[in-house]
């Protein structure tokens, strides 16, 4: 138990003494997550003996706060430690430089304990607590260089993205809660019929925002603006990997329905994003797409019904994806830019950092005998066994081609071009971070079967599945490689370079309204308190203009609203205190009079209830002799 707190508290104290005392946050952040990622080990280690730990901490009446062990969550919270630390390993190196260290570290190890804290949580009241508490922290590490142009938009625009979304997992979990009547996640994956099925869609709402899925994915290309690190974390194993979790943890519980939805949404975003990072000029944005698409990927095999080739899928990811970012960190470092045109020929001055994005490249396109190779096949094993194979298996298949076609063509500029000389800082920091996730890049597939095992899974045959994804993965290298992105994709190049928006988008749908409501209370605000400074002159000065007097009326008008609703309130609270609350209390005063009154009867001497009980009986004697005599 102890270990399973720590996973969560060694990140989140190292996180505040790194924000409050300002001095040596390397040390204090390699110290949070290298303790978090022992604790994350050793709670995995448990649950492969079986132990499964629970942690009961005080919550809501009657729902308490849940932190649990099983196998699925052991092995997430070891895949979020994993990467977290090594990501923070390369950190040191990059941001070396950087005068608000401090406060990158600091947020960096807050937002992995939130993630620890979604992955671990035992009951929904916690998960809404850490994806609350991720999607501040990530809006925070997105916008970090804030002074930089661009930046506060991308952050506004990921956080509003999200945030819009988020509302259908809060519809979705209330229904879990009110149907099942209790917030332990295990408890509410009971239920079954209309109830599942209404909540399995407010659930794969909230996902969508979280992983970039159509048509909420180009918030996530325009998150680029934070610091490599922050990406290489947030599009692995942590912020974009919350929605595929939330739906693998739920999976159990969805109906055909849902699952259907669930597979078509994840199915056309592999497909689209594909297109879109196969359109992309810039090399991040490019890894960026390539991310929804991956996890279209996932989603598309839980759609069909095989979860555990999501989870697989996500693992692997993990190493491959944050391999990929930190490369090109390093060439964005070299040339100060990430542009095509910019990168081109970086790797042949950096042939150590071009093997190791080389390496992830291809497993990630899903060349054996890396781990993308073994999570691919996986899923296209889902797809063909499913009862929507008709449209599922050539989603994934199109997904398949398309991500060896942009990587191929990541690699050619990186491979093309000519070499520049580069400055060594940071470097040895940086390649170690890089060393260990490329390994895990490369050989995690071979842990696939023993984690199969842990989780008491067992995939589709593989034999099909295996010979198309190699056809497609090599048939996709190919073309990424020979044949420019203008030729190969014709008429849809530009509506691909578009993000394929129909109307402006997810900006007209969502942003500019969004902001233009909060631009016109703002503006609303200032007029307010112009009124206010107006009034104030007026009084001293004893003179006012025709604006000044318009503004003036305004503020009294407000003024005036206000003083009703105070007296509105006032007179609800007299009626509350004097007339409700006195006639509820004065009730209850006089029951508990009368009680006291009826106790008097009751004295425990038998000679008294005697007596009570001859004069009750003479009195109801006389009575009765009377009545008939008066009759």
């Amino acid at each position: 138990m102890t270990m399973l707190a720590l996973t969560l508290l060694a990140p989140l104290l190292a996180g505040l003494v790194a924000l409050a005392r300002r001095r040596a946050p390397e040390a204090i952040a390699l110290a949070g997550v290298g303790l978090g990622f022992l604790a994350a080990m050793a709670v995995l280690a448990g649950a492969i003996a079986g132990n499964a730990v629970q942690m009961v901490l005080l919550g809501l009446p009657q729902m308490p706060l849940r932190l649990v062990a099983t196998p699925l969550t052991a092995v997430l919270s070891a895949m979020v430690a994993t990467v977290a630390a090594f990501v923070v390993v390369y950190a040191v190196g990059y941001m070396r430089s950087d005068p608000e260290r401090p406060r990158f570290f600091g947020i960096l190890l807050l937002f992995v304990a939130a993630m620890q804290a979604l992955v671990l949580a035992g009951d929904w009241i916690t998960v809404l607590a850490a994806w609350e508490l991720i999607g501040f922290s990530s809006y925070l590490l997105i916008g970090f260089w804030h002074g930089r142009d661009g930046v506060p938009s991308a952050a506004t625009r990921a956080f509003l993205y999200t945030r819009s979304a988020d509302l259908g997992l809060y519809l979705g979990i209330f229904v879990l809660i009110g149907w099942a009547g209790t917030s332990e996640i295990s408890a509410t994956l009971a239920i079954s019929g209309t109830p599942a099925l209404v909540a399995g869609l407010l659930l794969l709402i909230g996902a969508m925002g979280k992983s970039a899925q159509v048509p909420l994915q180009d918030w996530l290309q325009r998150a680029m603006a934070g610091p490599t690190p922050v990406s290489a974390l947030l599009h692995s194993a942590t912020l974009v990997a919350a929605g595929a979790i939330l739906l693998i943890r739920v999976t159990p519980m969805l109906p055909t329905g849902a699952l259907i939805a669930v597979g078509l949404v994840g199915g056309v975003t592999a497909v689209v994003a594909g297109l879109i990072a196969l359109a992309e000029r810039d090399l991040k944005r490019l890894l960026a797409a390539s991310t929804s698409s991956q996890y279209g990927l996932m989603l598309l095999a839980i759609g069909a019904g095989v979860p555990v080739a999501a989870l697989l899928h996500l693992i692997a990811h993990a190493a491959i994806k944050s391999t990929l970012f930190l490369g090109a960190g390093v060439f964005q470092h070299d040339r100060d830019s990430t542009d095509m045109d910019a990168v081109a020929g970086a790797g042949r001055a950096r042939p150590l950092v071009l093997a190791a994005f080389g390496i992830a490249a291809l497993a990630l396109a899903g060349i054996p005998p890396l781990a993308g190779f073994f999570s691919k096949d996986a899923i296209l094993a889902a797809a063909l066994a499913a009862p929507g194979v008709v449209w599922l298996a050539p989603l994934a298949l199109a997904g398949t081609v398309l991500t060896g076609a942009y990587m191929a063509r990541a690699l050619r500029v990186l491979w093309q071009g000519e070499a520049q000389p580069v400055l060594g800082k940071g470097m040895g920091w940086m390649g170690a971070g890089m060393a260990v996730l490329t390994a895990l890049a490369a050989g995690l597939g071979f842990a696939f079967t023993p984690l199969e095992h842990l989780l008491e899974a067992e995939l589709p045959p593989e034999g099909t599945a295996m010979i198309l994804g190699l056809l497609a993965a090599l048939s996709g290298l190919v073309l990424g490689w020979f044949i420019q992105p203008a030729r190969l994709m014709g008429p849809v190049l530009p509506m691909a370079q578009r993000g394929f928006a129909v109307a402006g988008g997810m900006d007209g749908l969502v942003l500019r309204p969004s902001l233009a409501f909060a631009a016109a209370c703002e503006g609303f605000e200032r007029r307010l308190l112009a009124s206010q400074l107006g009034l104030v002159r007026i009084l001293s000065l004893g003179t006012a203009s025709s604006a000044e007097r318009s503004d003036n009326r305004l503020y009294a008008a407000t003024l005036q609203v206000g003083r009703m609703n105070l007296r509105l309130g006032d007179g609800a609270e007299n009626t509350d205190t004097h007339g409700i609350d006195g006639l509820i209390f004065g009730l209850v005063a006089r029951t508990i009079a009368a009680g006291r009154r009826l106790r008097l009867l009751q004295s425990g001497l038998i000679h008294r209830e005697l007596a009570l009980t001859v004069m009750g009986i003479a009195v109801i004697a006389a009575v009765l002799l009377i009545l008939p005599m008066s009759s």
